[in-house]
């Protein structure tokens, strides 16, 4: 018969009670569950960030946390935990499944898929992850229950509106980060960036960002490594993500440091898909 409330409960007493005598445990995991299966997300947060301040590269940890924040609509923070859960292991099945999640409500249906097939492969006899990639690739829905909202994209998107030099990028999060916008010879095309101080840098920055896009794709042919996609570079105050939204231009986007990087890219990414259609518009 299915376990009742009190079973619940008793269970998860008995966990806190195991953890209690051994907070070096790993019975933590499966308290962290147990309690968000309960539909208390803020107890299970804690376990599991106590946990993860004992071991901070345990990838169920993480996987775990990515799904606690999902429950708390953090979705932001949940993409960062499910990057940092890949970047440990590659192949990890709940990570992709989780970013692919993510990637299909913020409208990117070329990423989600990407990451849905990824997870299908490494788990090929769940036969509800294959209908979901067959959904994703035909455009329909992939769960019949209201899914959340996309995850936070501190990057405003350029619209069909815009023309010209007057791209909207707006700050990314505030005084010093934005999003400037280059074609391969250095010519600024929309957005801008400040120094911490508001000094304007962007016609500077726009000269430097087409000789650093130049140097990559070098540096890259003579490494044998193939087209690069972006660069990630984090400094004292800021941390900025170069990418190429088409071939003849470059994108940077930079935000405070501290921001963790996997939602740094990833709003980097949504906005150099707008800049590319909007590109794409001026031909």
């Amino acid at each position: 018969t299915p376990c009742s409330g009190d079973c619940v409960t008793d269970e998860i007493r008995a966990l806190s009670a195991q953890y209690a005598a051994d907070p070096s445990s790993l019975v933590f995991l499966r308290l962290g569950e147990v309690l968000r299966a309960r539909g208390q997300p803020d107890a299970a947060l804690k376990v599991v960030l106590q946990g993860l301040s004992r071991y901070p590269h345990l990838p169920e940890a993480h996987d775990l946390h990515a799904r606690i924040l999902v429950d708390r609509r953090d979705f932001a923070g949940a993409f960062d935990e499910w990057d940092m859960v890949l970047r440990l292991v590659p192949h990890h099945v709940g990570a992709h499944k989780g970013i692919g999640f993510l990637y299909y409500r913020a409208g990117e249906l070329d990423r989600a898929l990407y990451h849905l097939r990824a997870a299908a492969e490494l788990d090929p006899e769940d036969a509800g992850l294959h209908a979901a990639v067959e959904r994703v690739a035909g455009g329909g829905e992939i769960w019949d229950t209201p899914m959340p909202e996309a995850p936070v994209d501190r990057a405003p998107l350029p619209t069909a509106a815009d023309h010209g030099t007057d791209l909207p990028f707006a700050d990314l999060a505030g005084g010093s980060d934005g999003l400037l916008l280059v074609d391969q010879h250095g010519l600024r095309l929309g957005g801008g960036v400040r120094t911490l101080e508001g000094r304007d840098v962007s016609e500077q920055a726009a000269a430097a960002l087409a000789g650093i896009a130049r140097e990559a794709s070098r540096a890259a042919r003579l490494l044998a490594m193939g087209e690069w996609s972006h660069l990630s570079v984090e400094c004292a105050d800021v941390s900025a993500c170069i990418l190429n939204p088409t071939v003849d231009s470059t994108l940077l986007a930079v935000i405070d440091a501290g921001t963790p990087g996997g939602q740094l890219a990833f709003a980097a990414d949504r906005a150099a898909k707008s800049a590319r259609a909007w590109l794409e518009r001026q031909r």
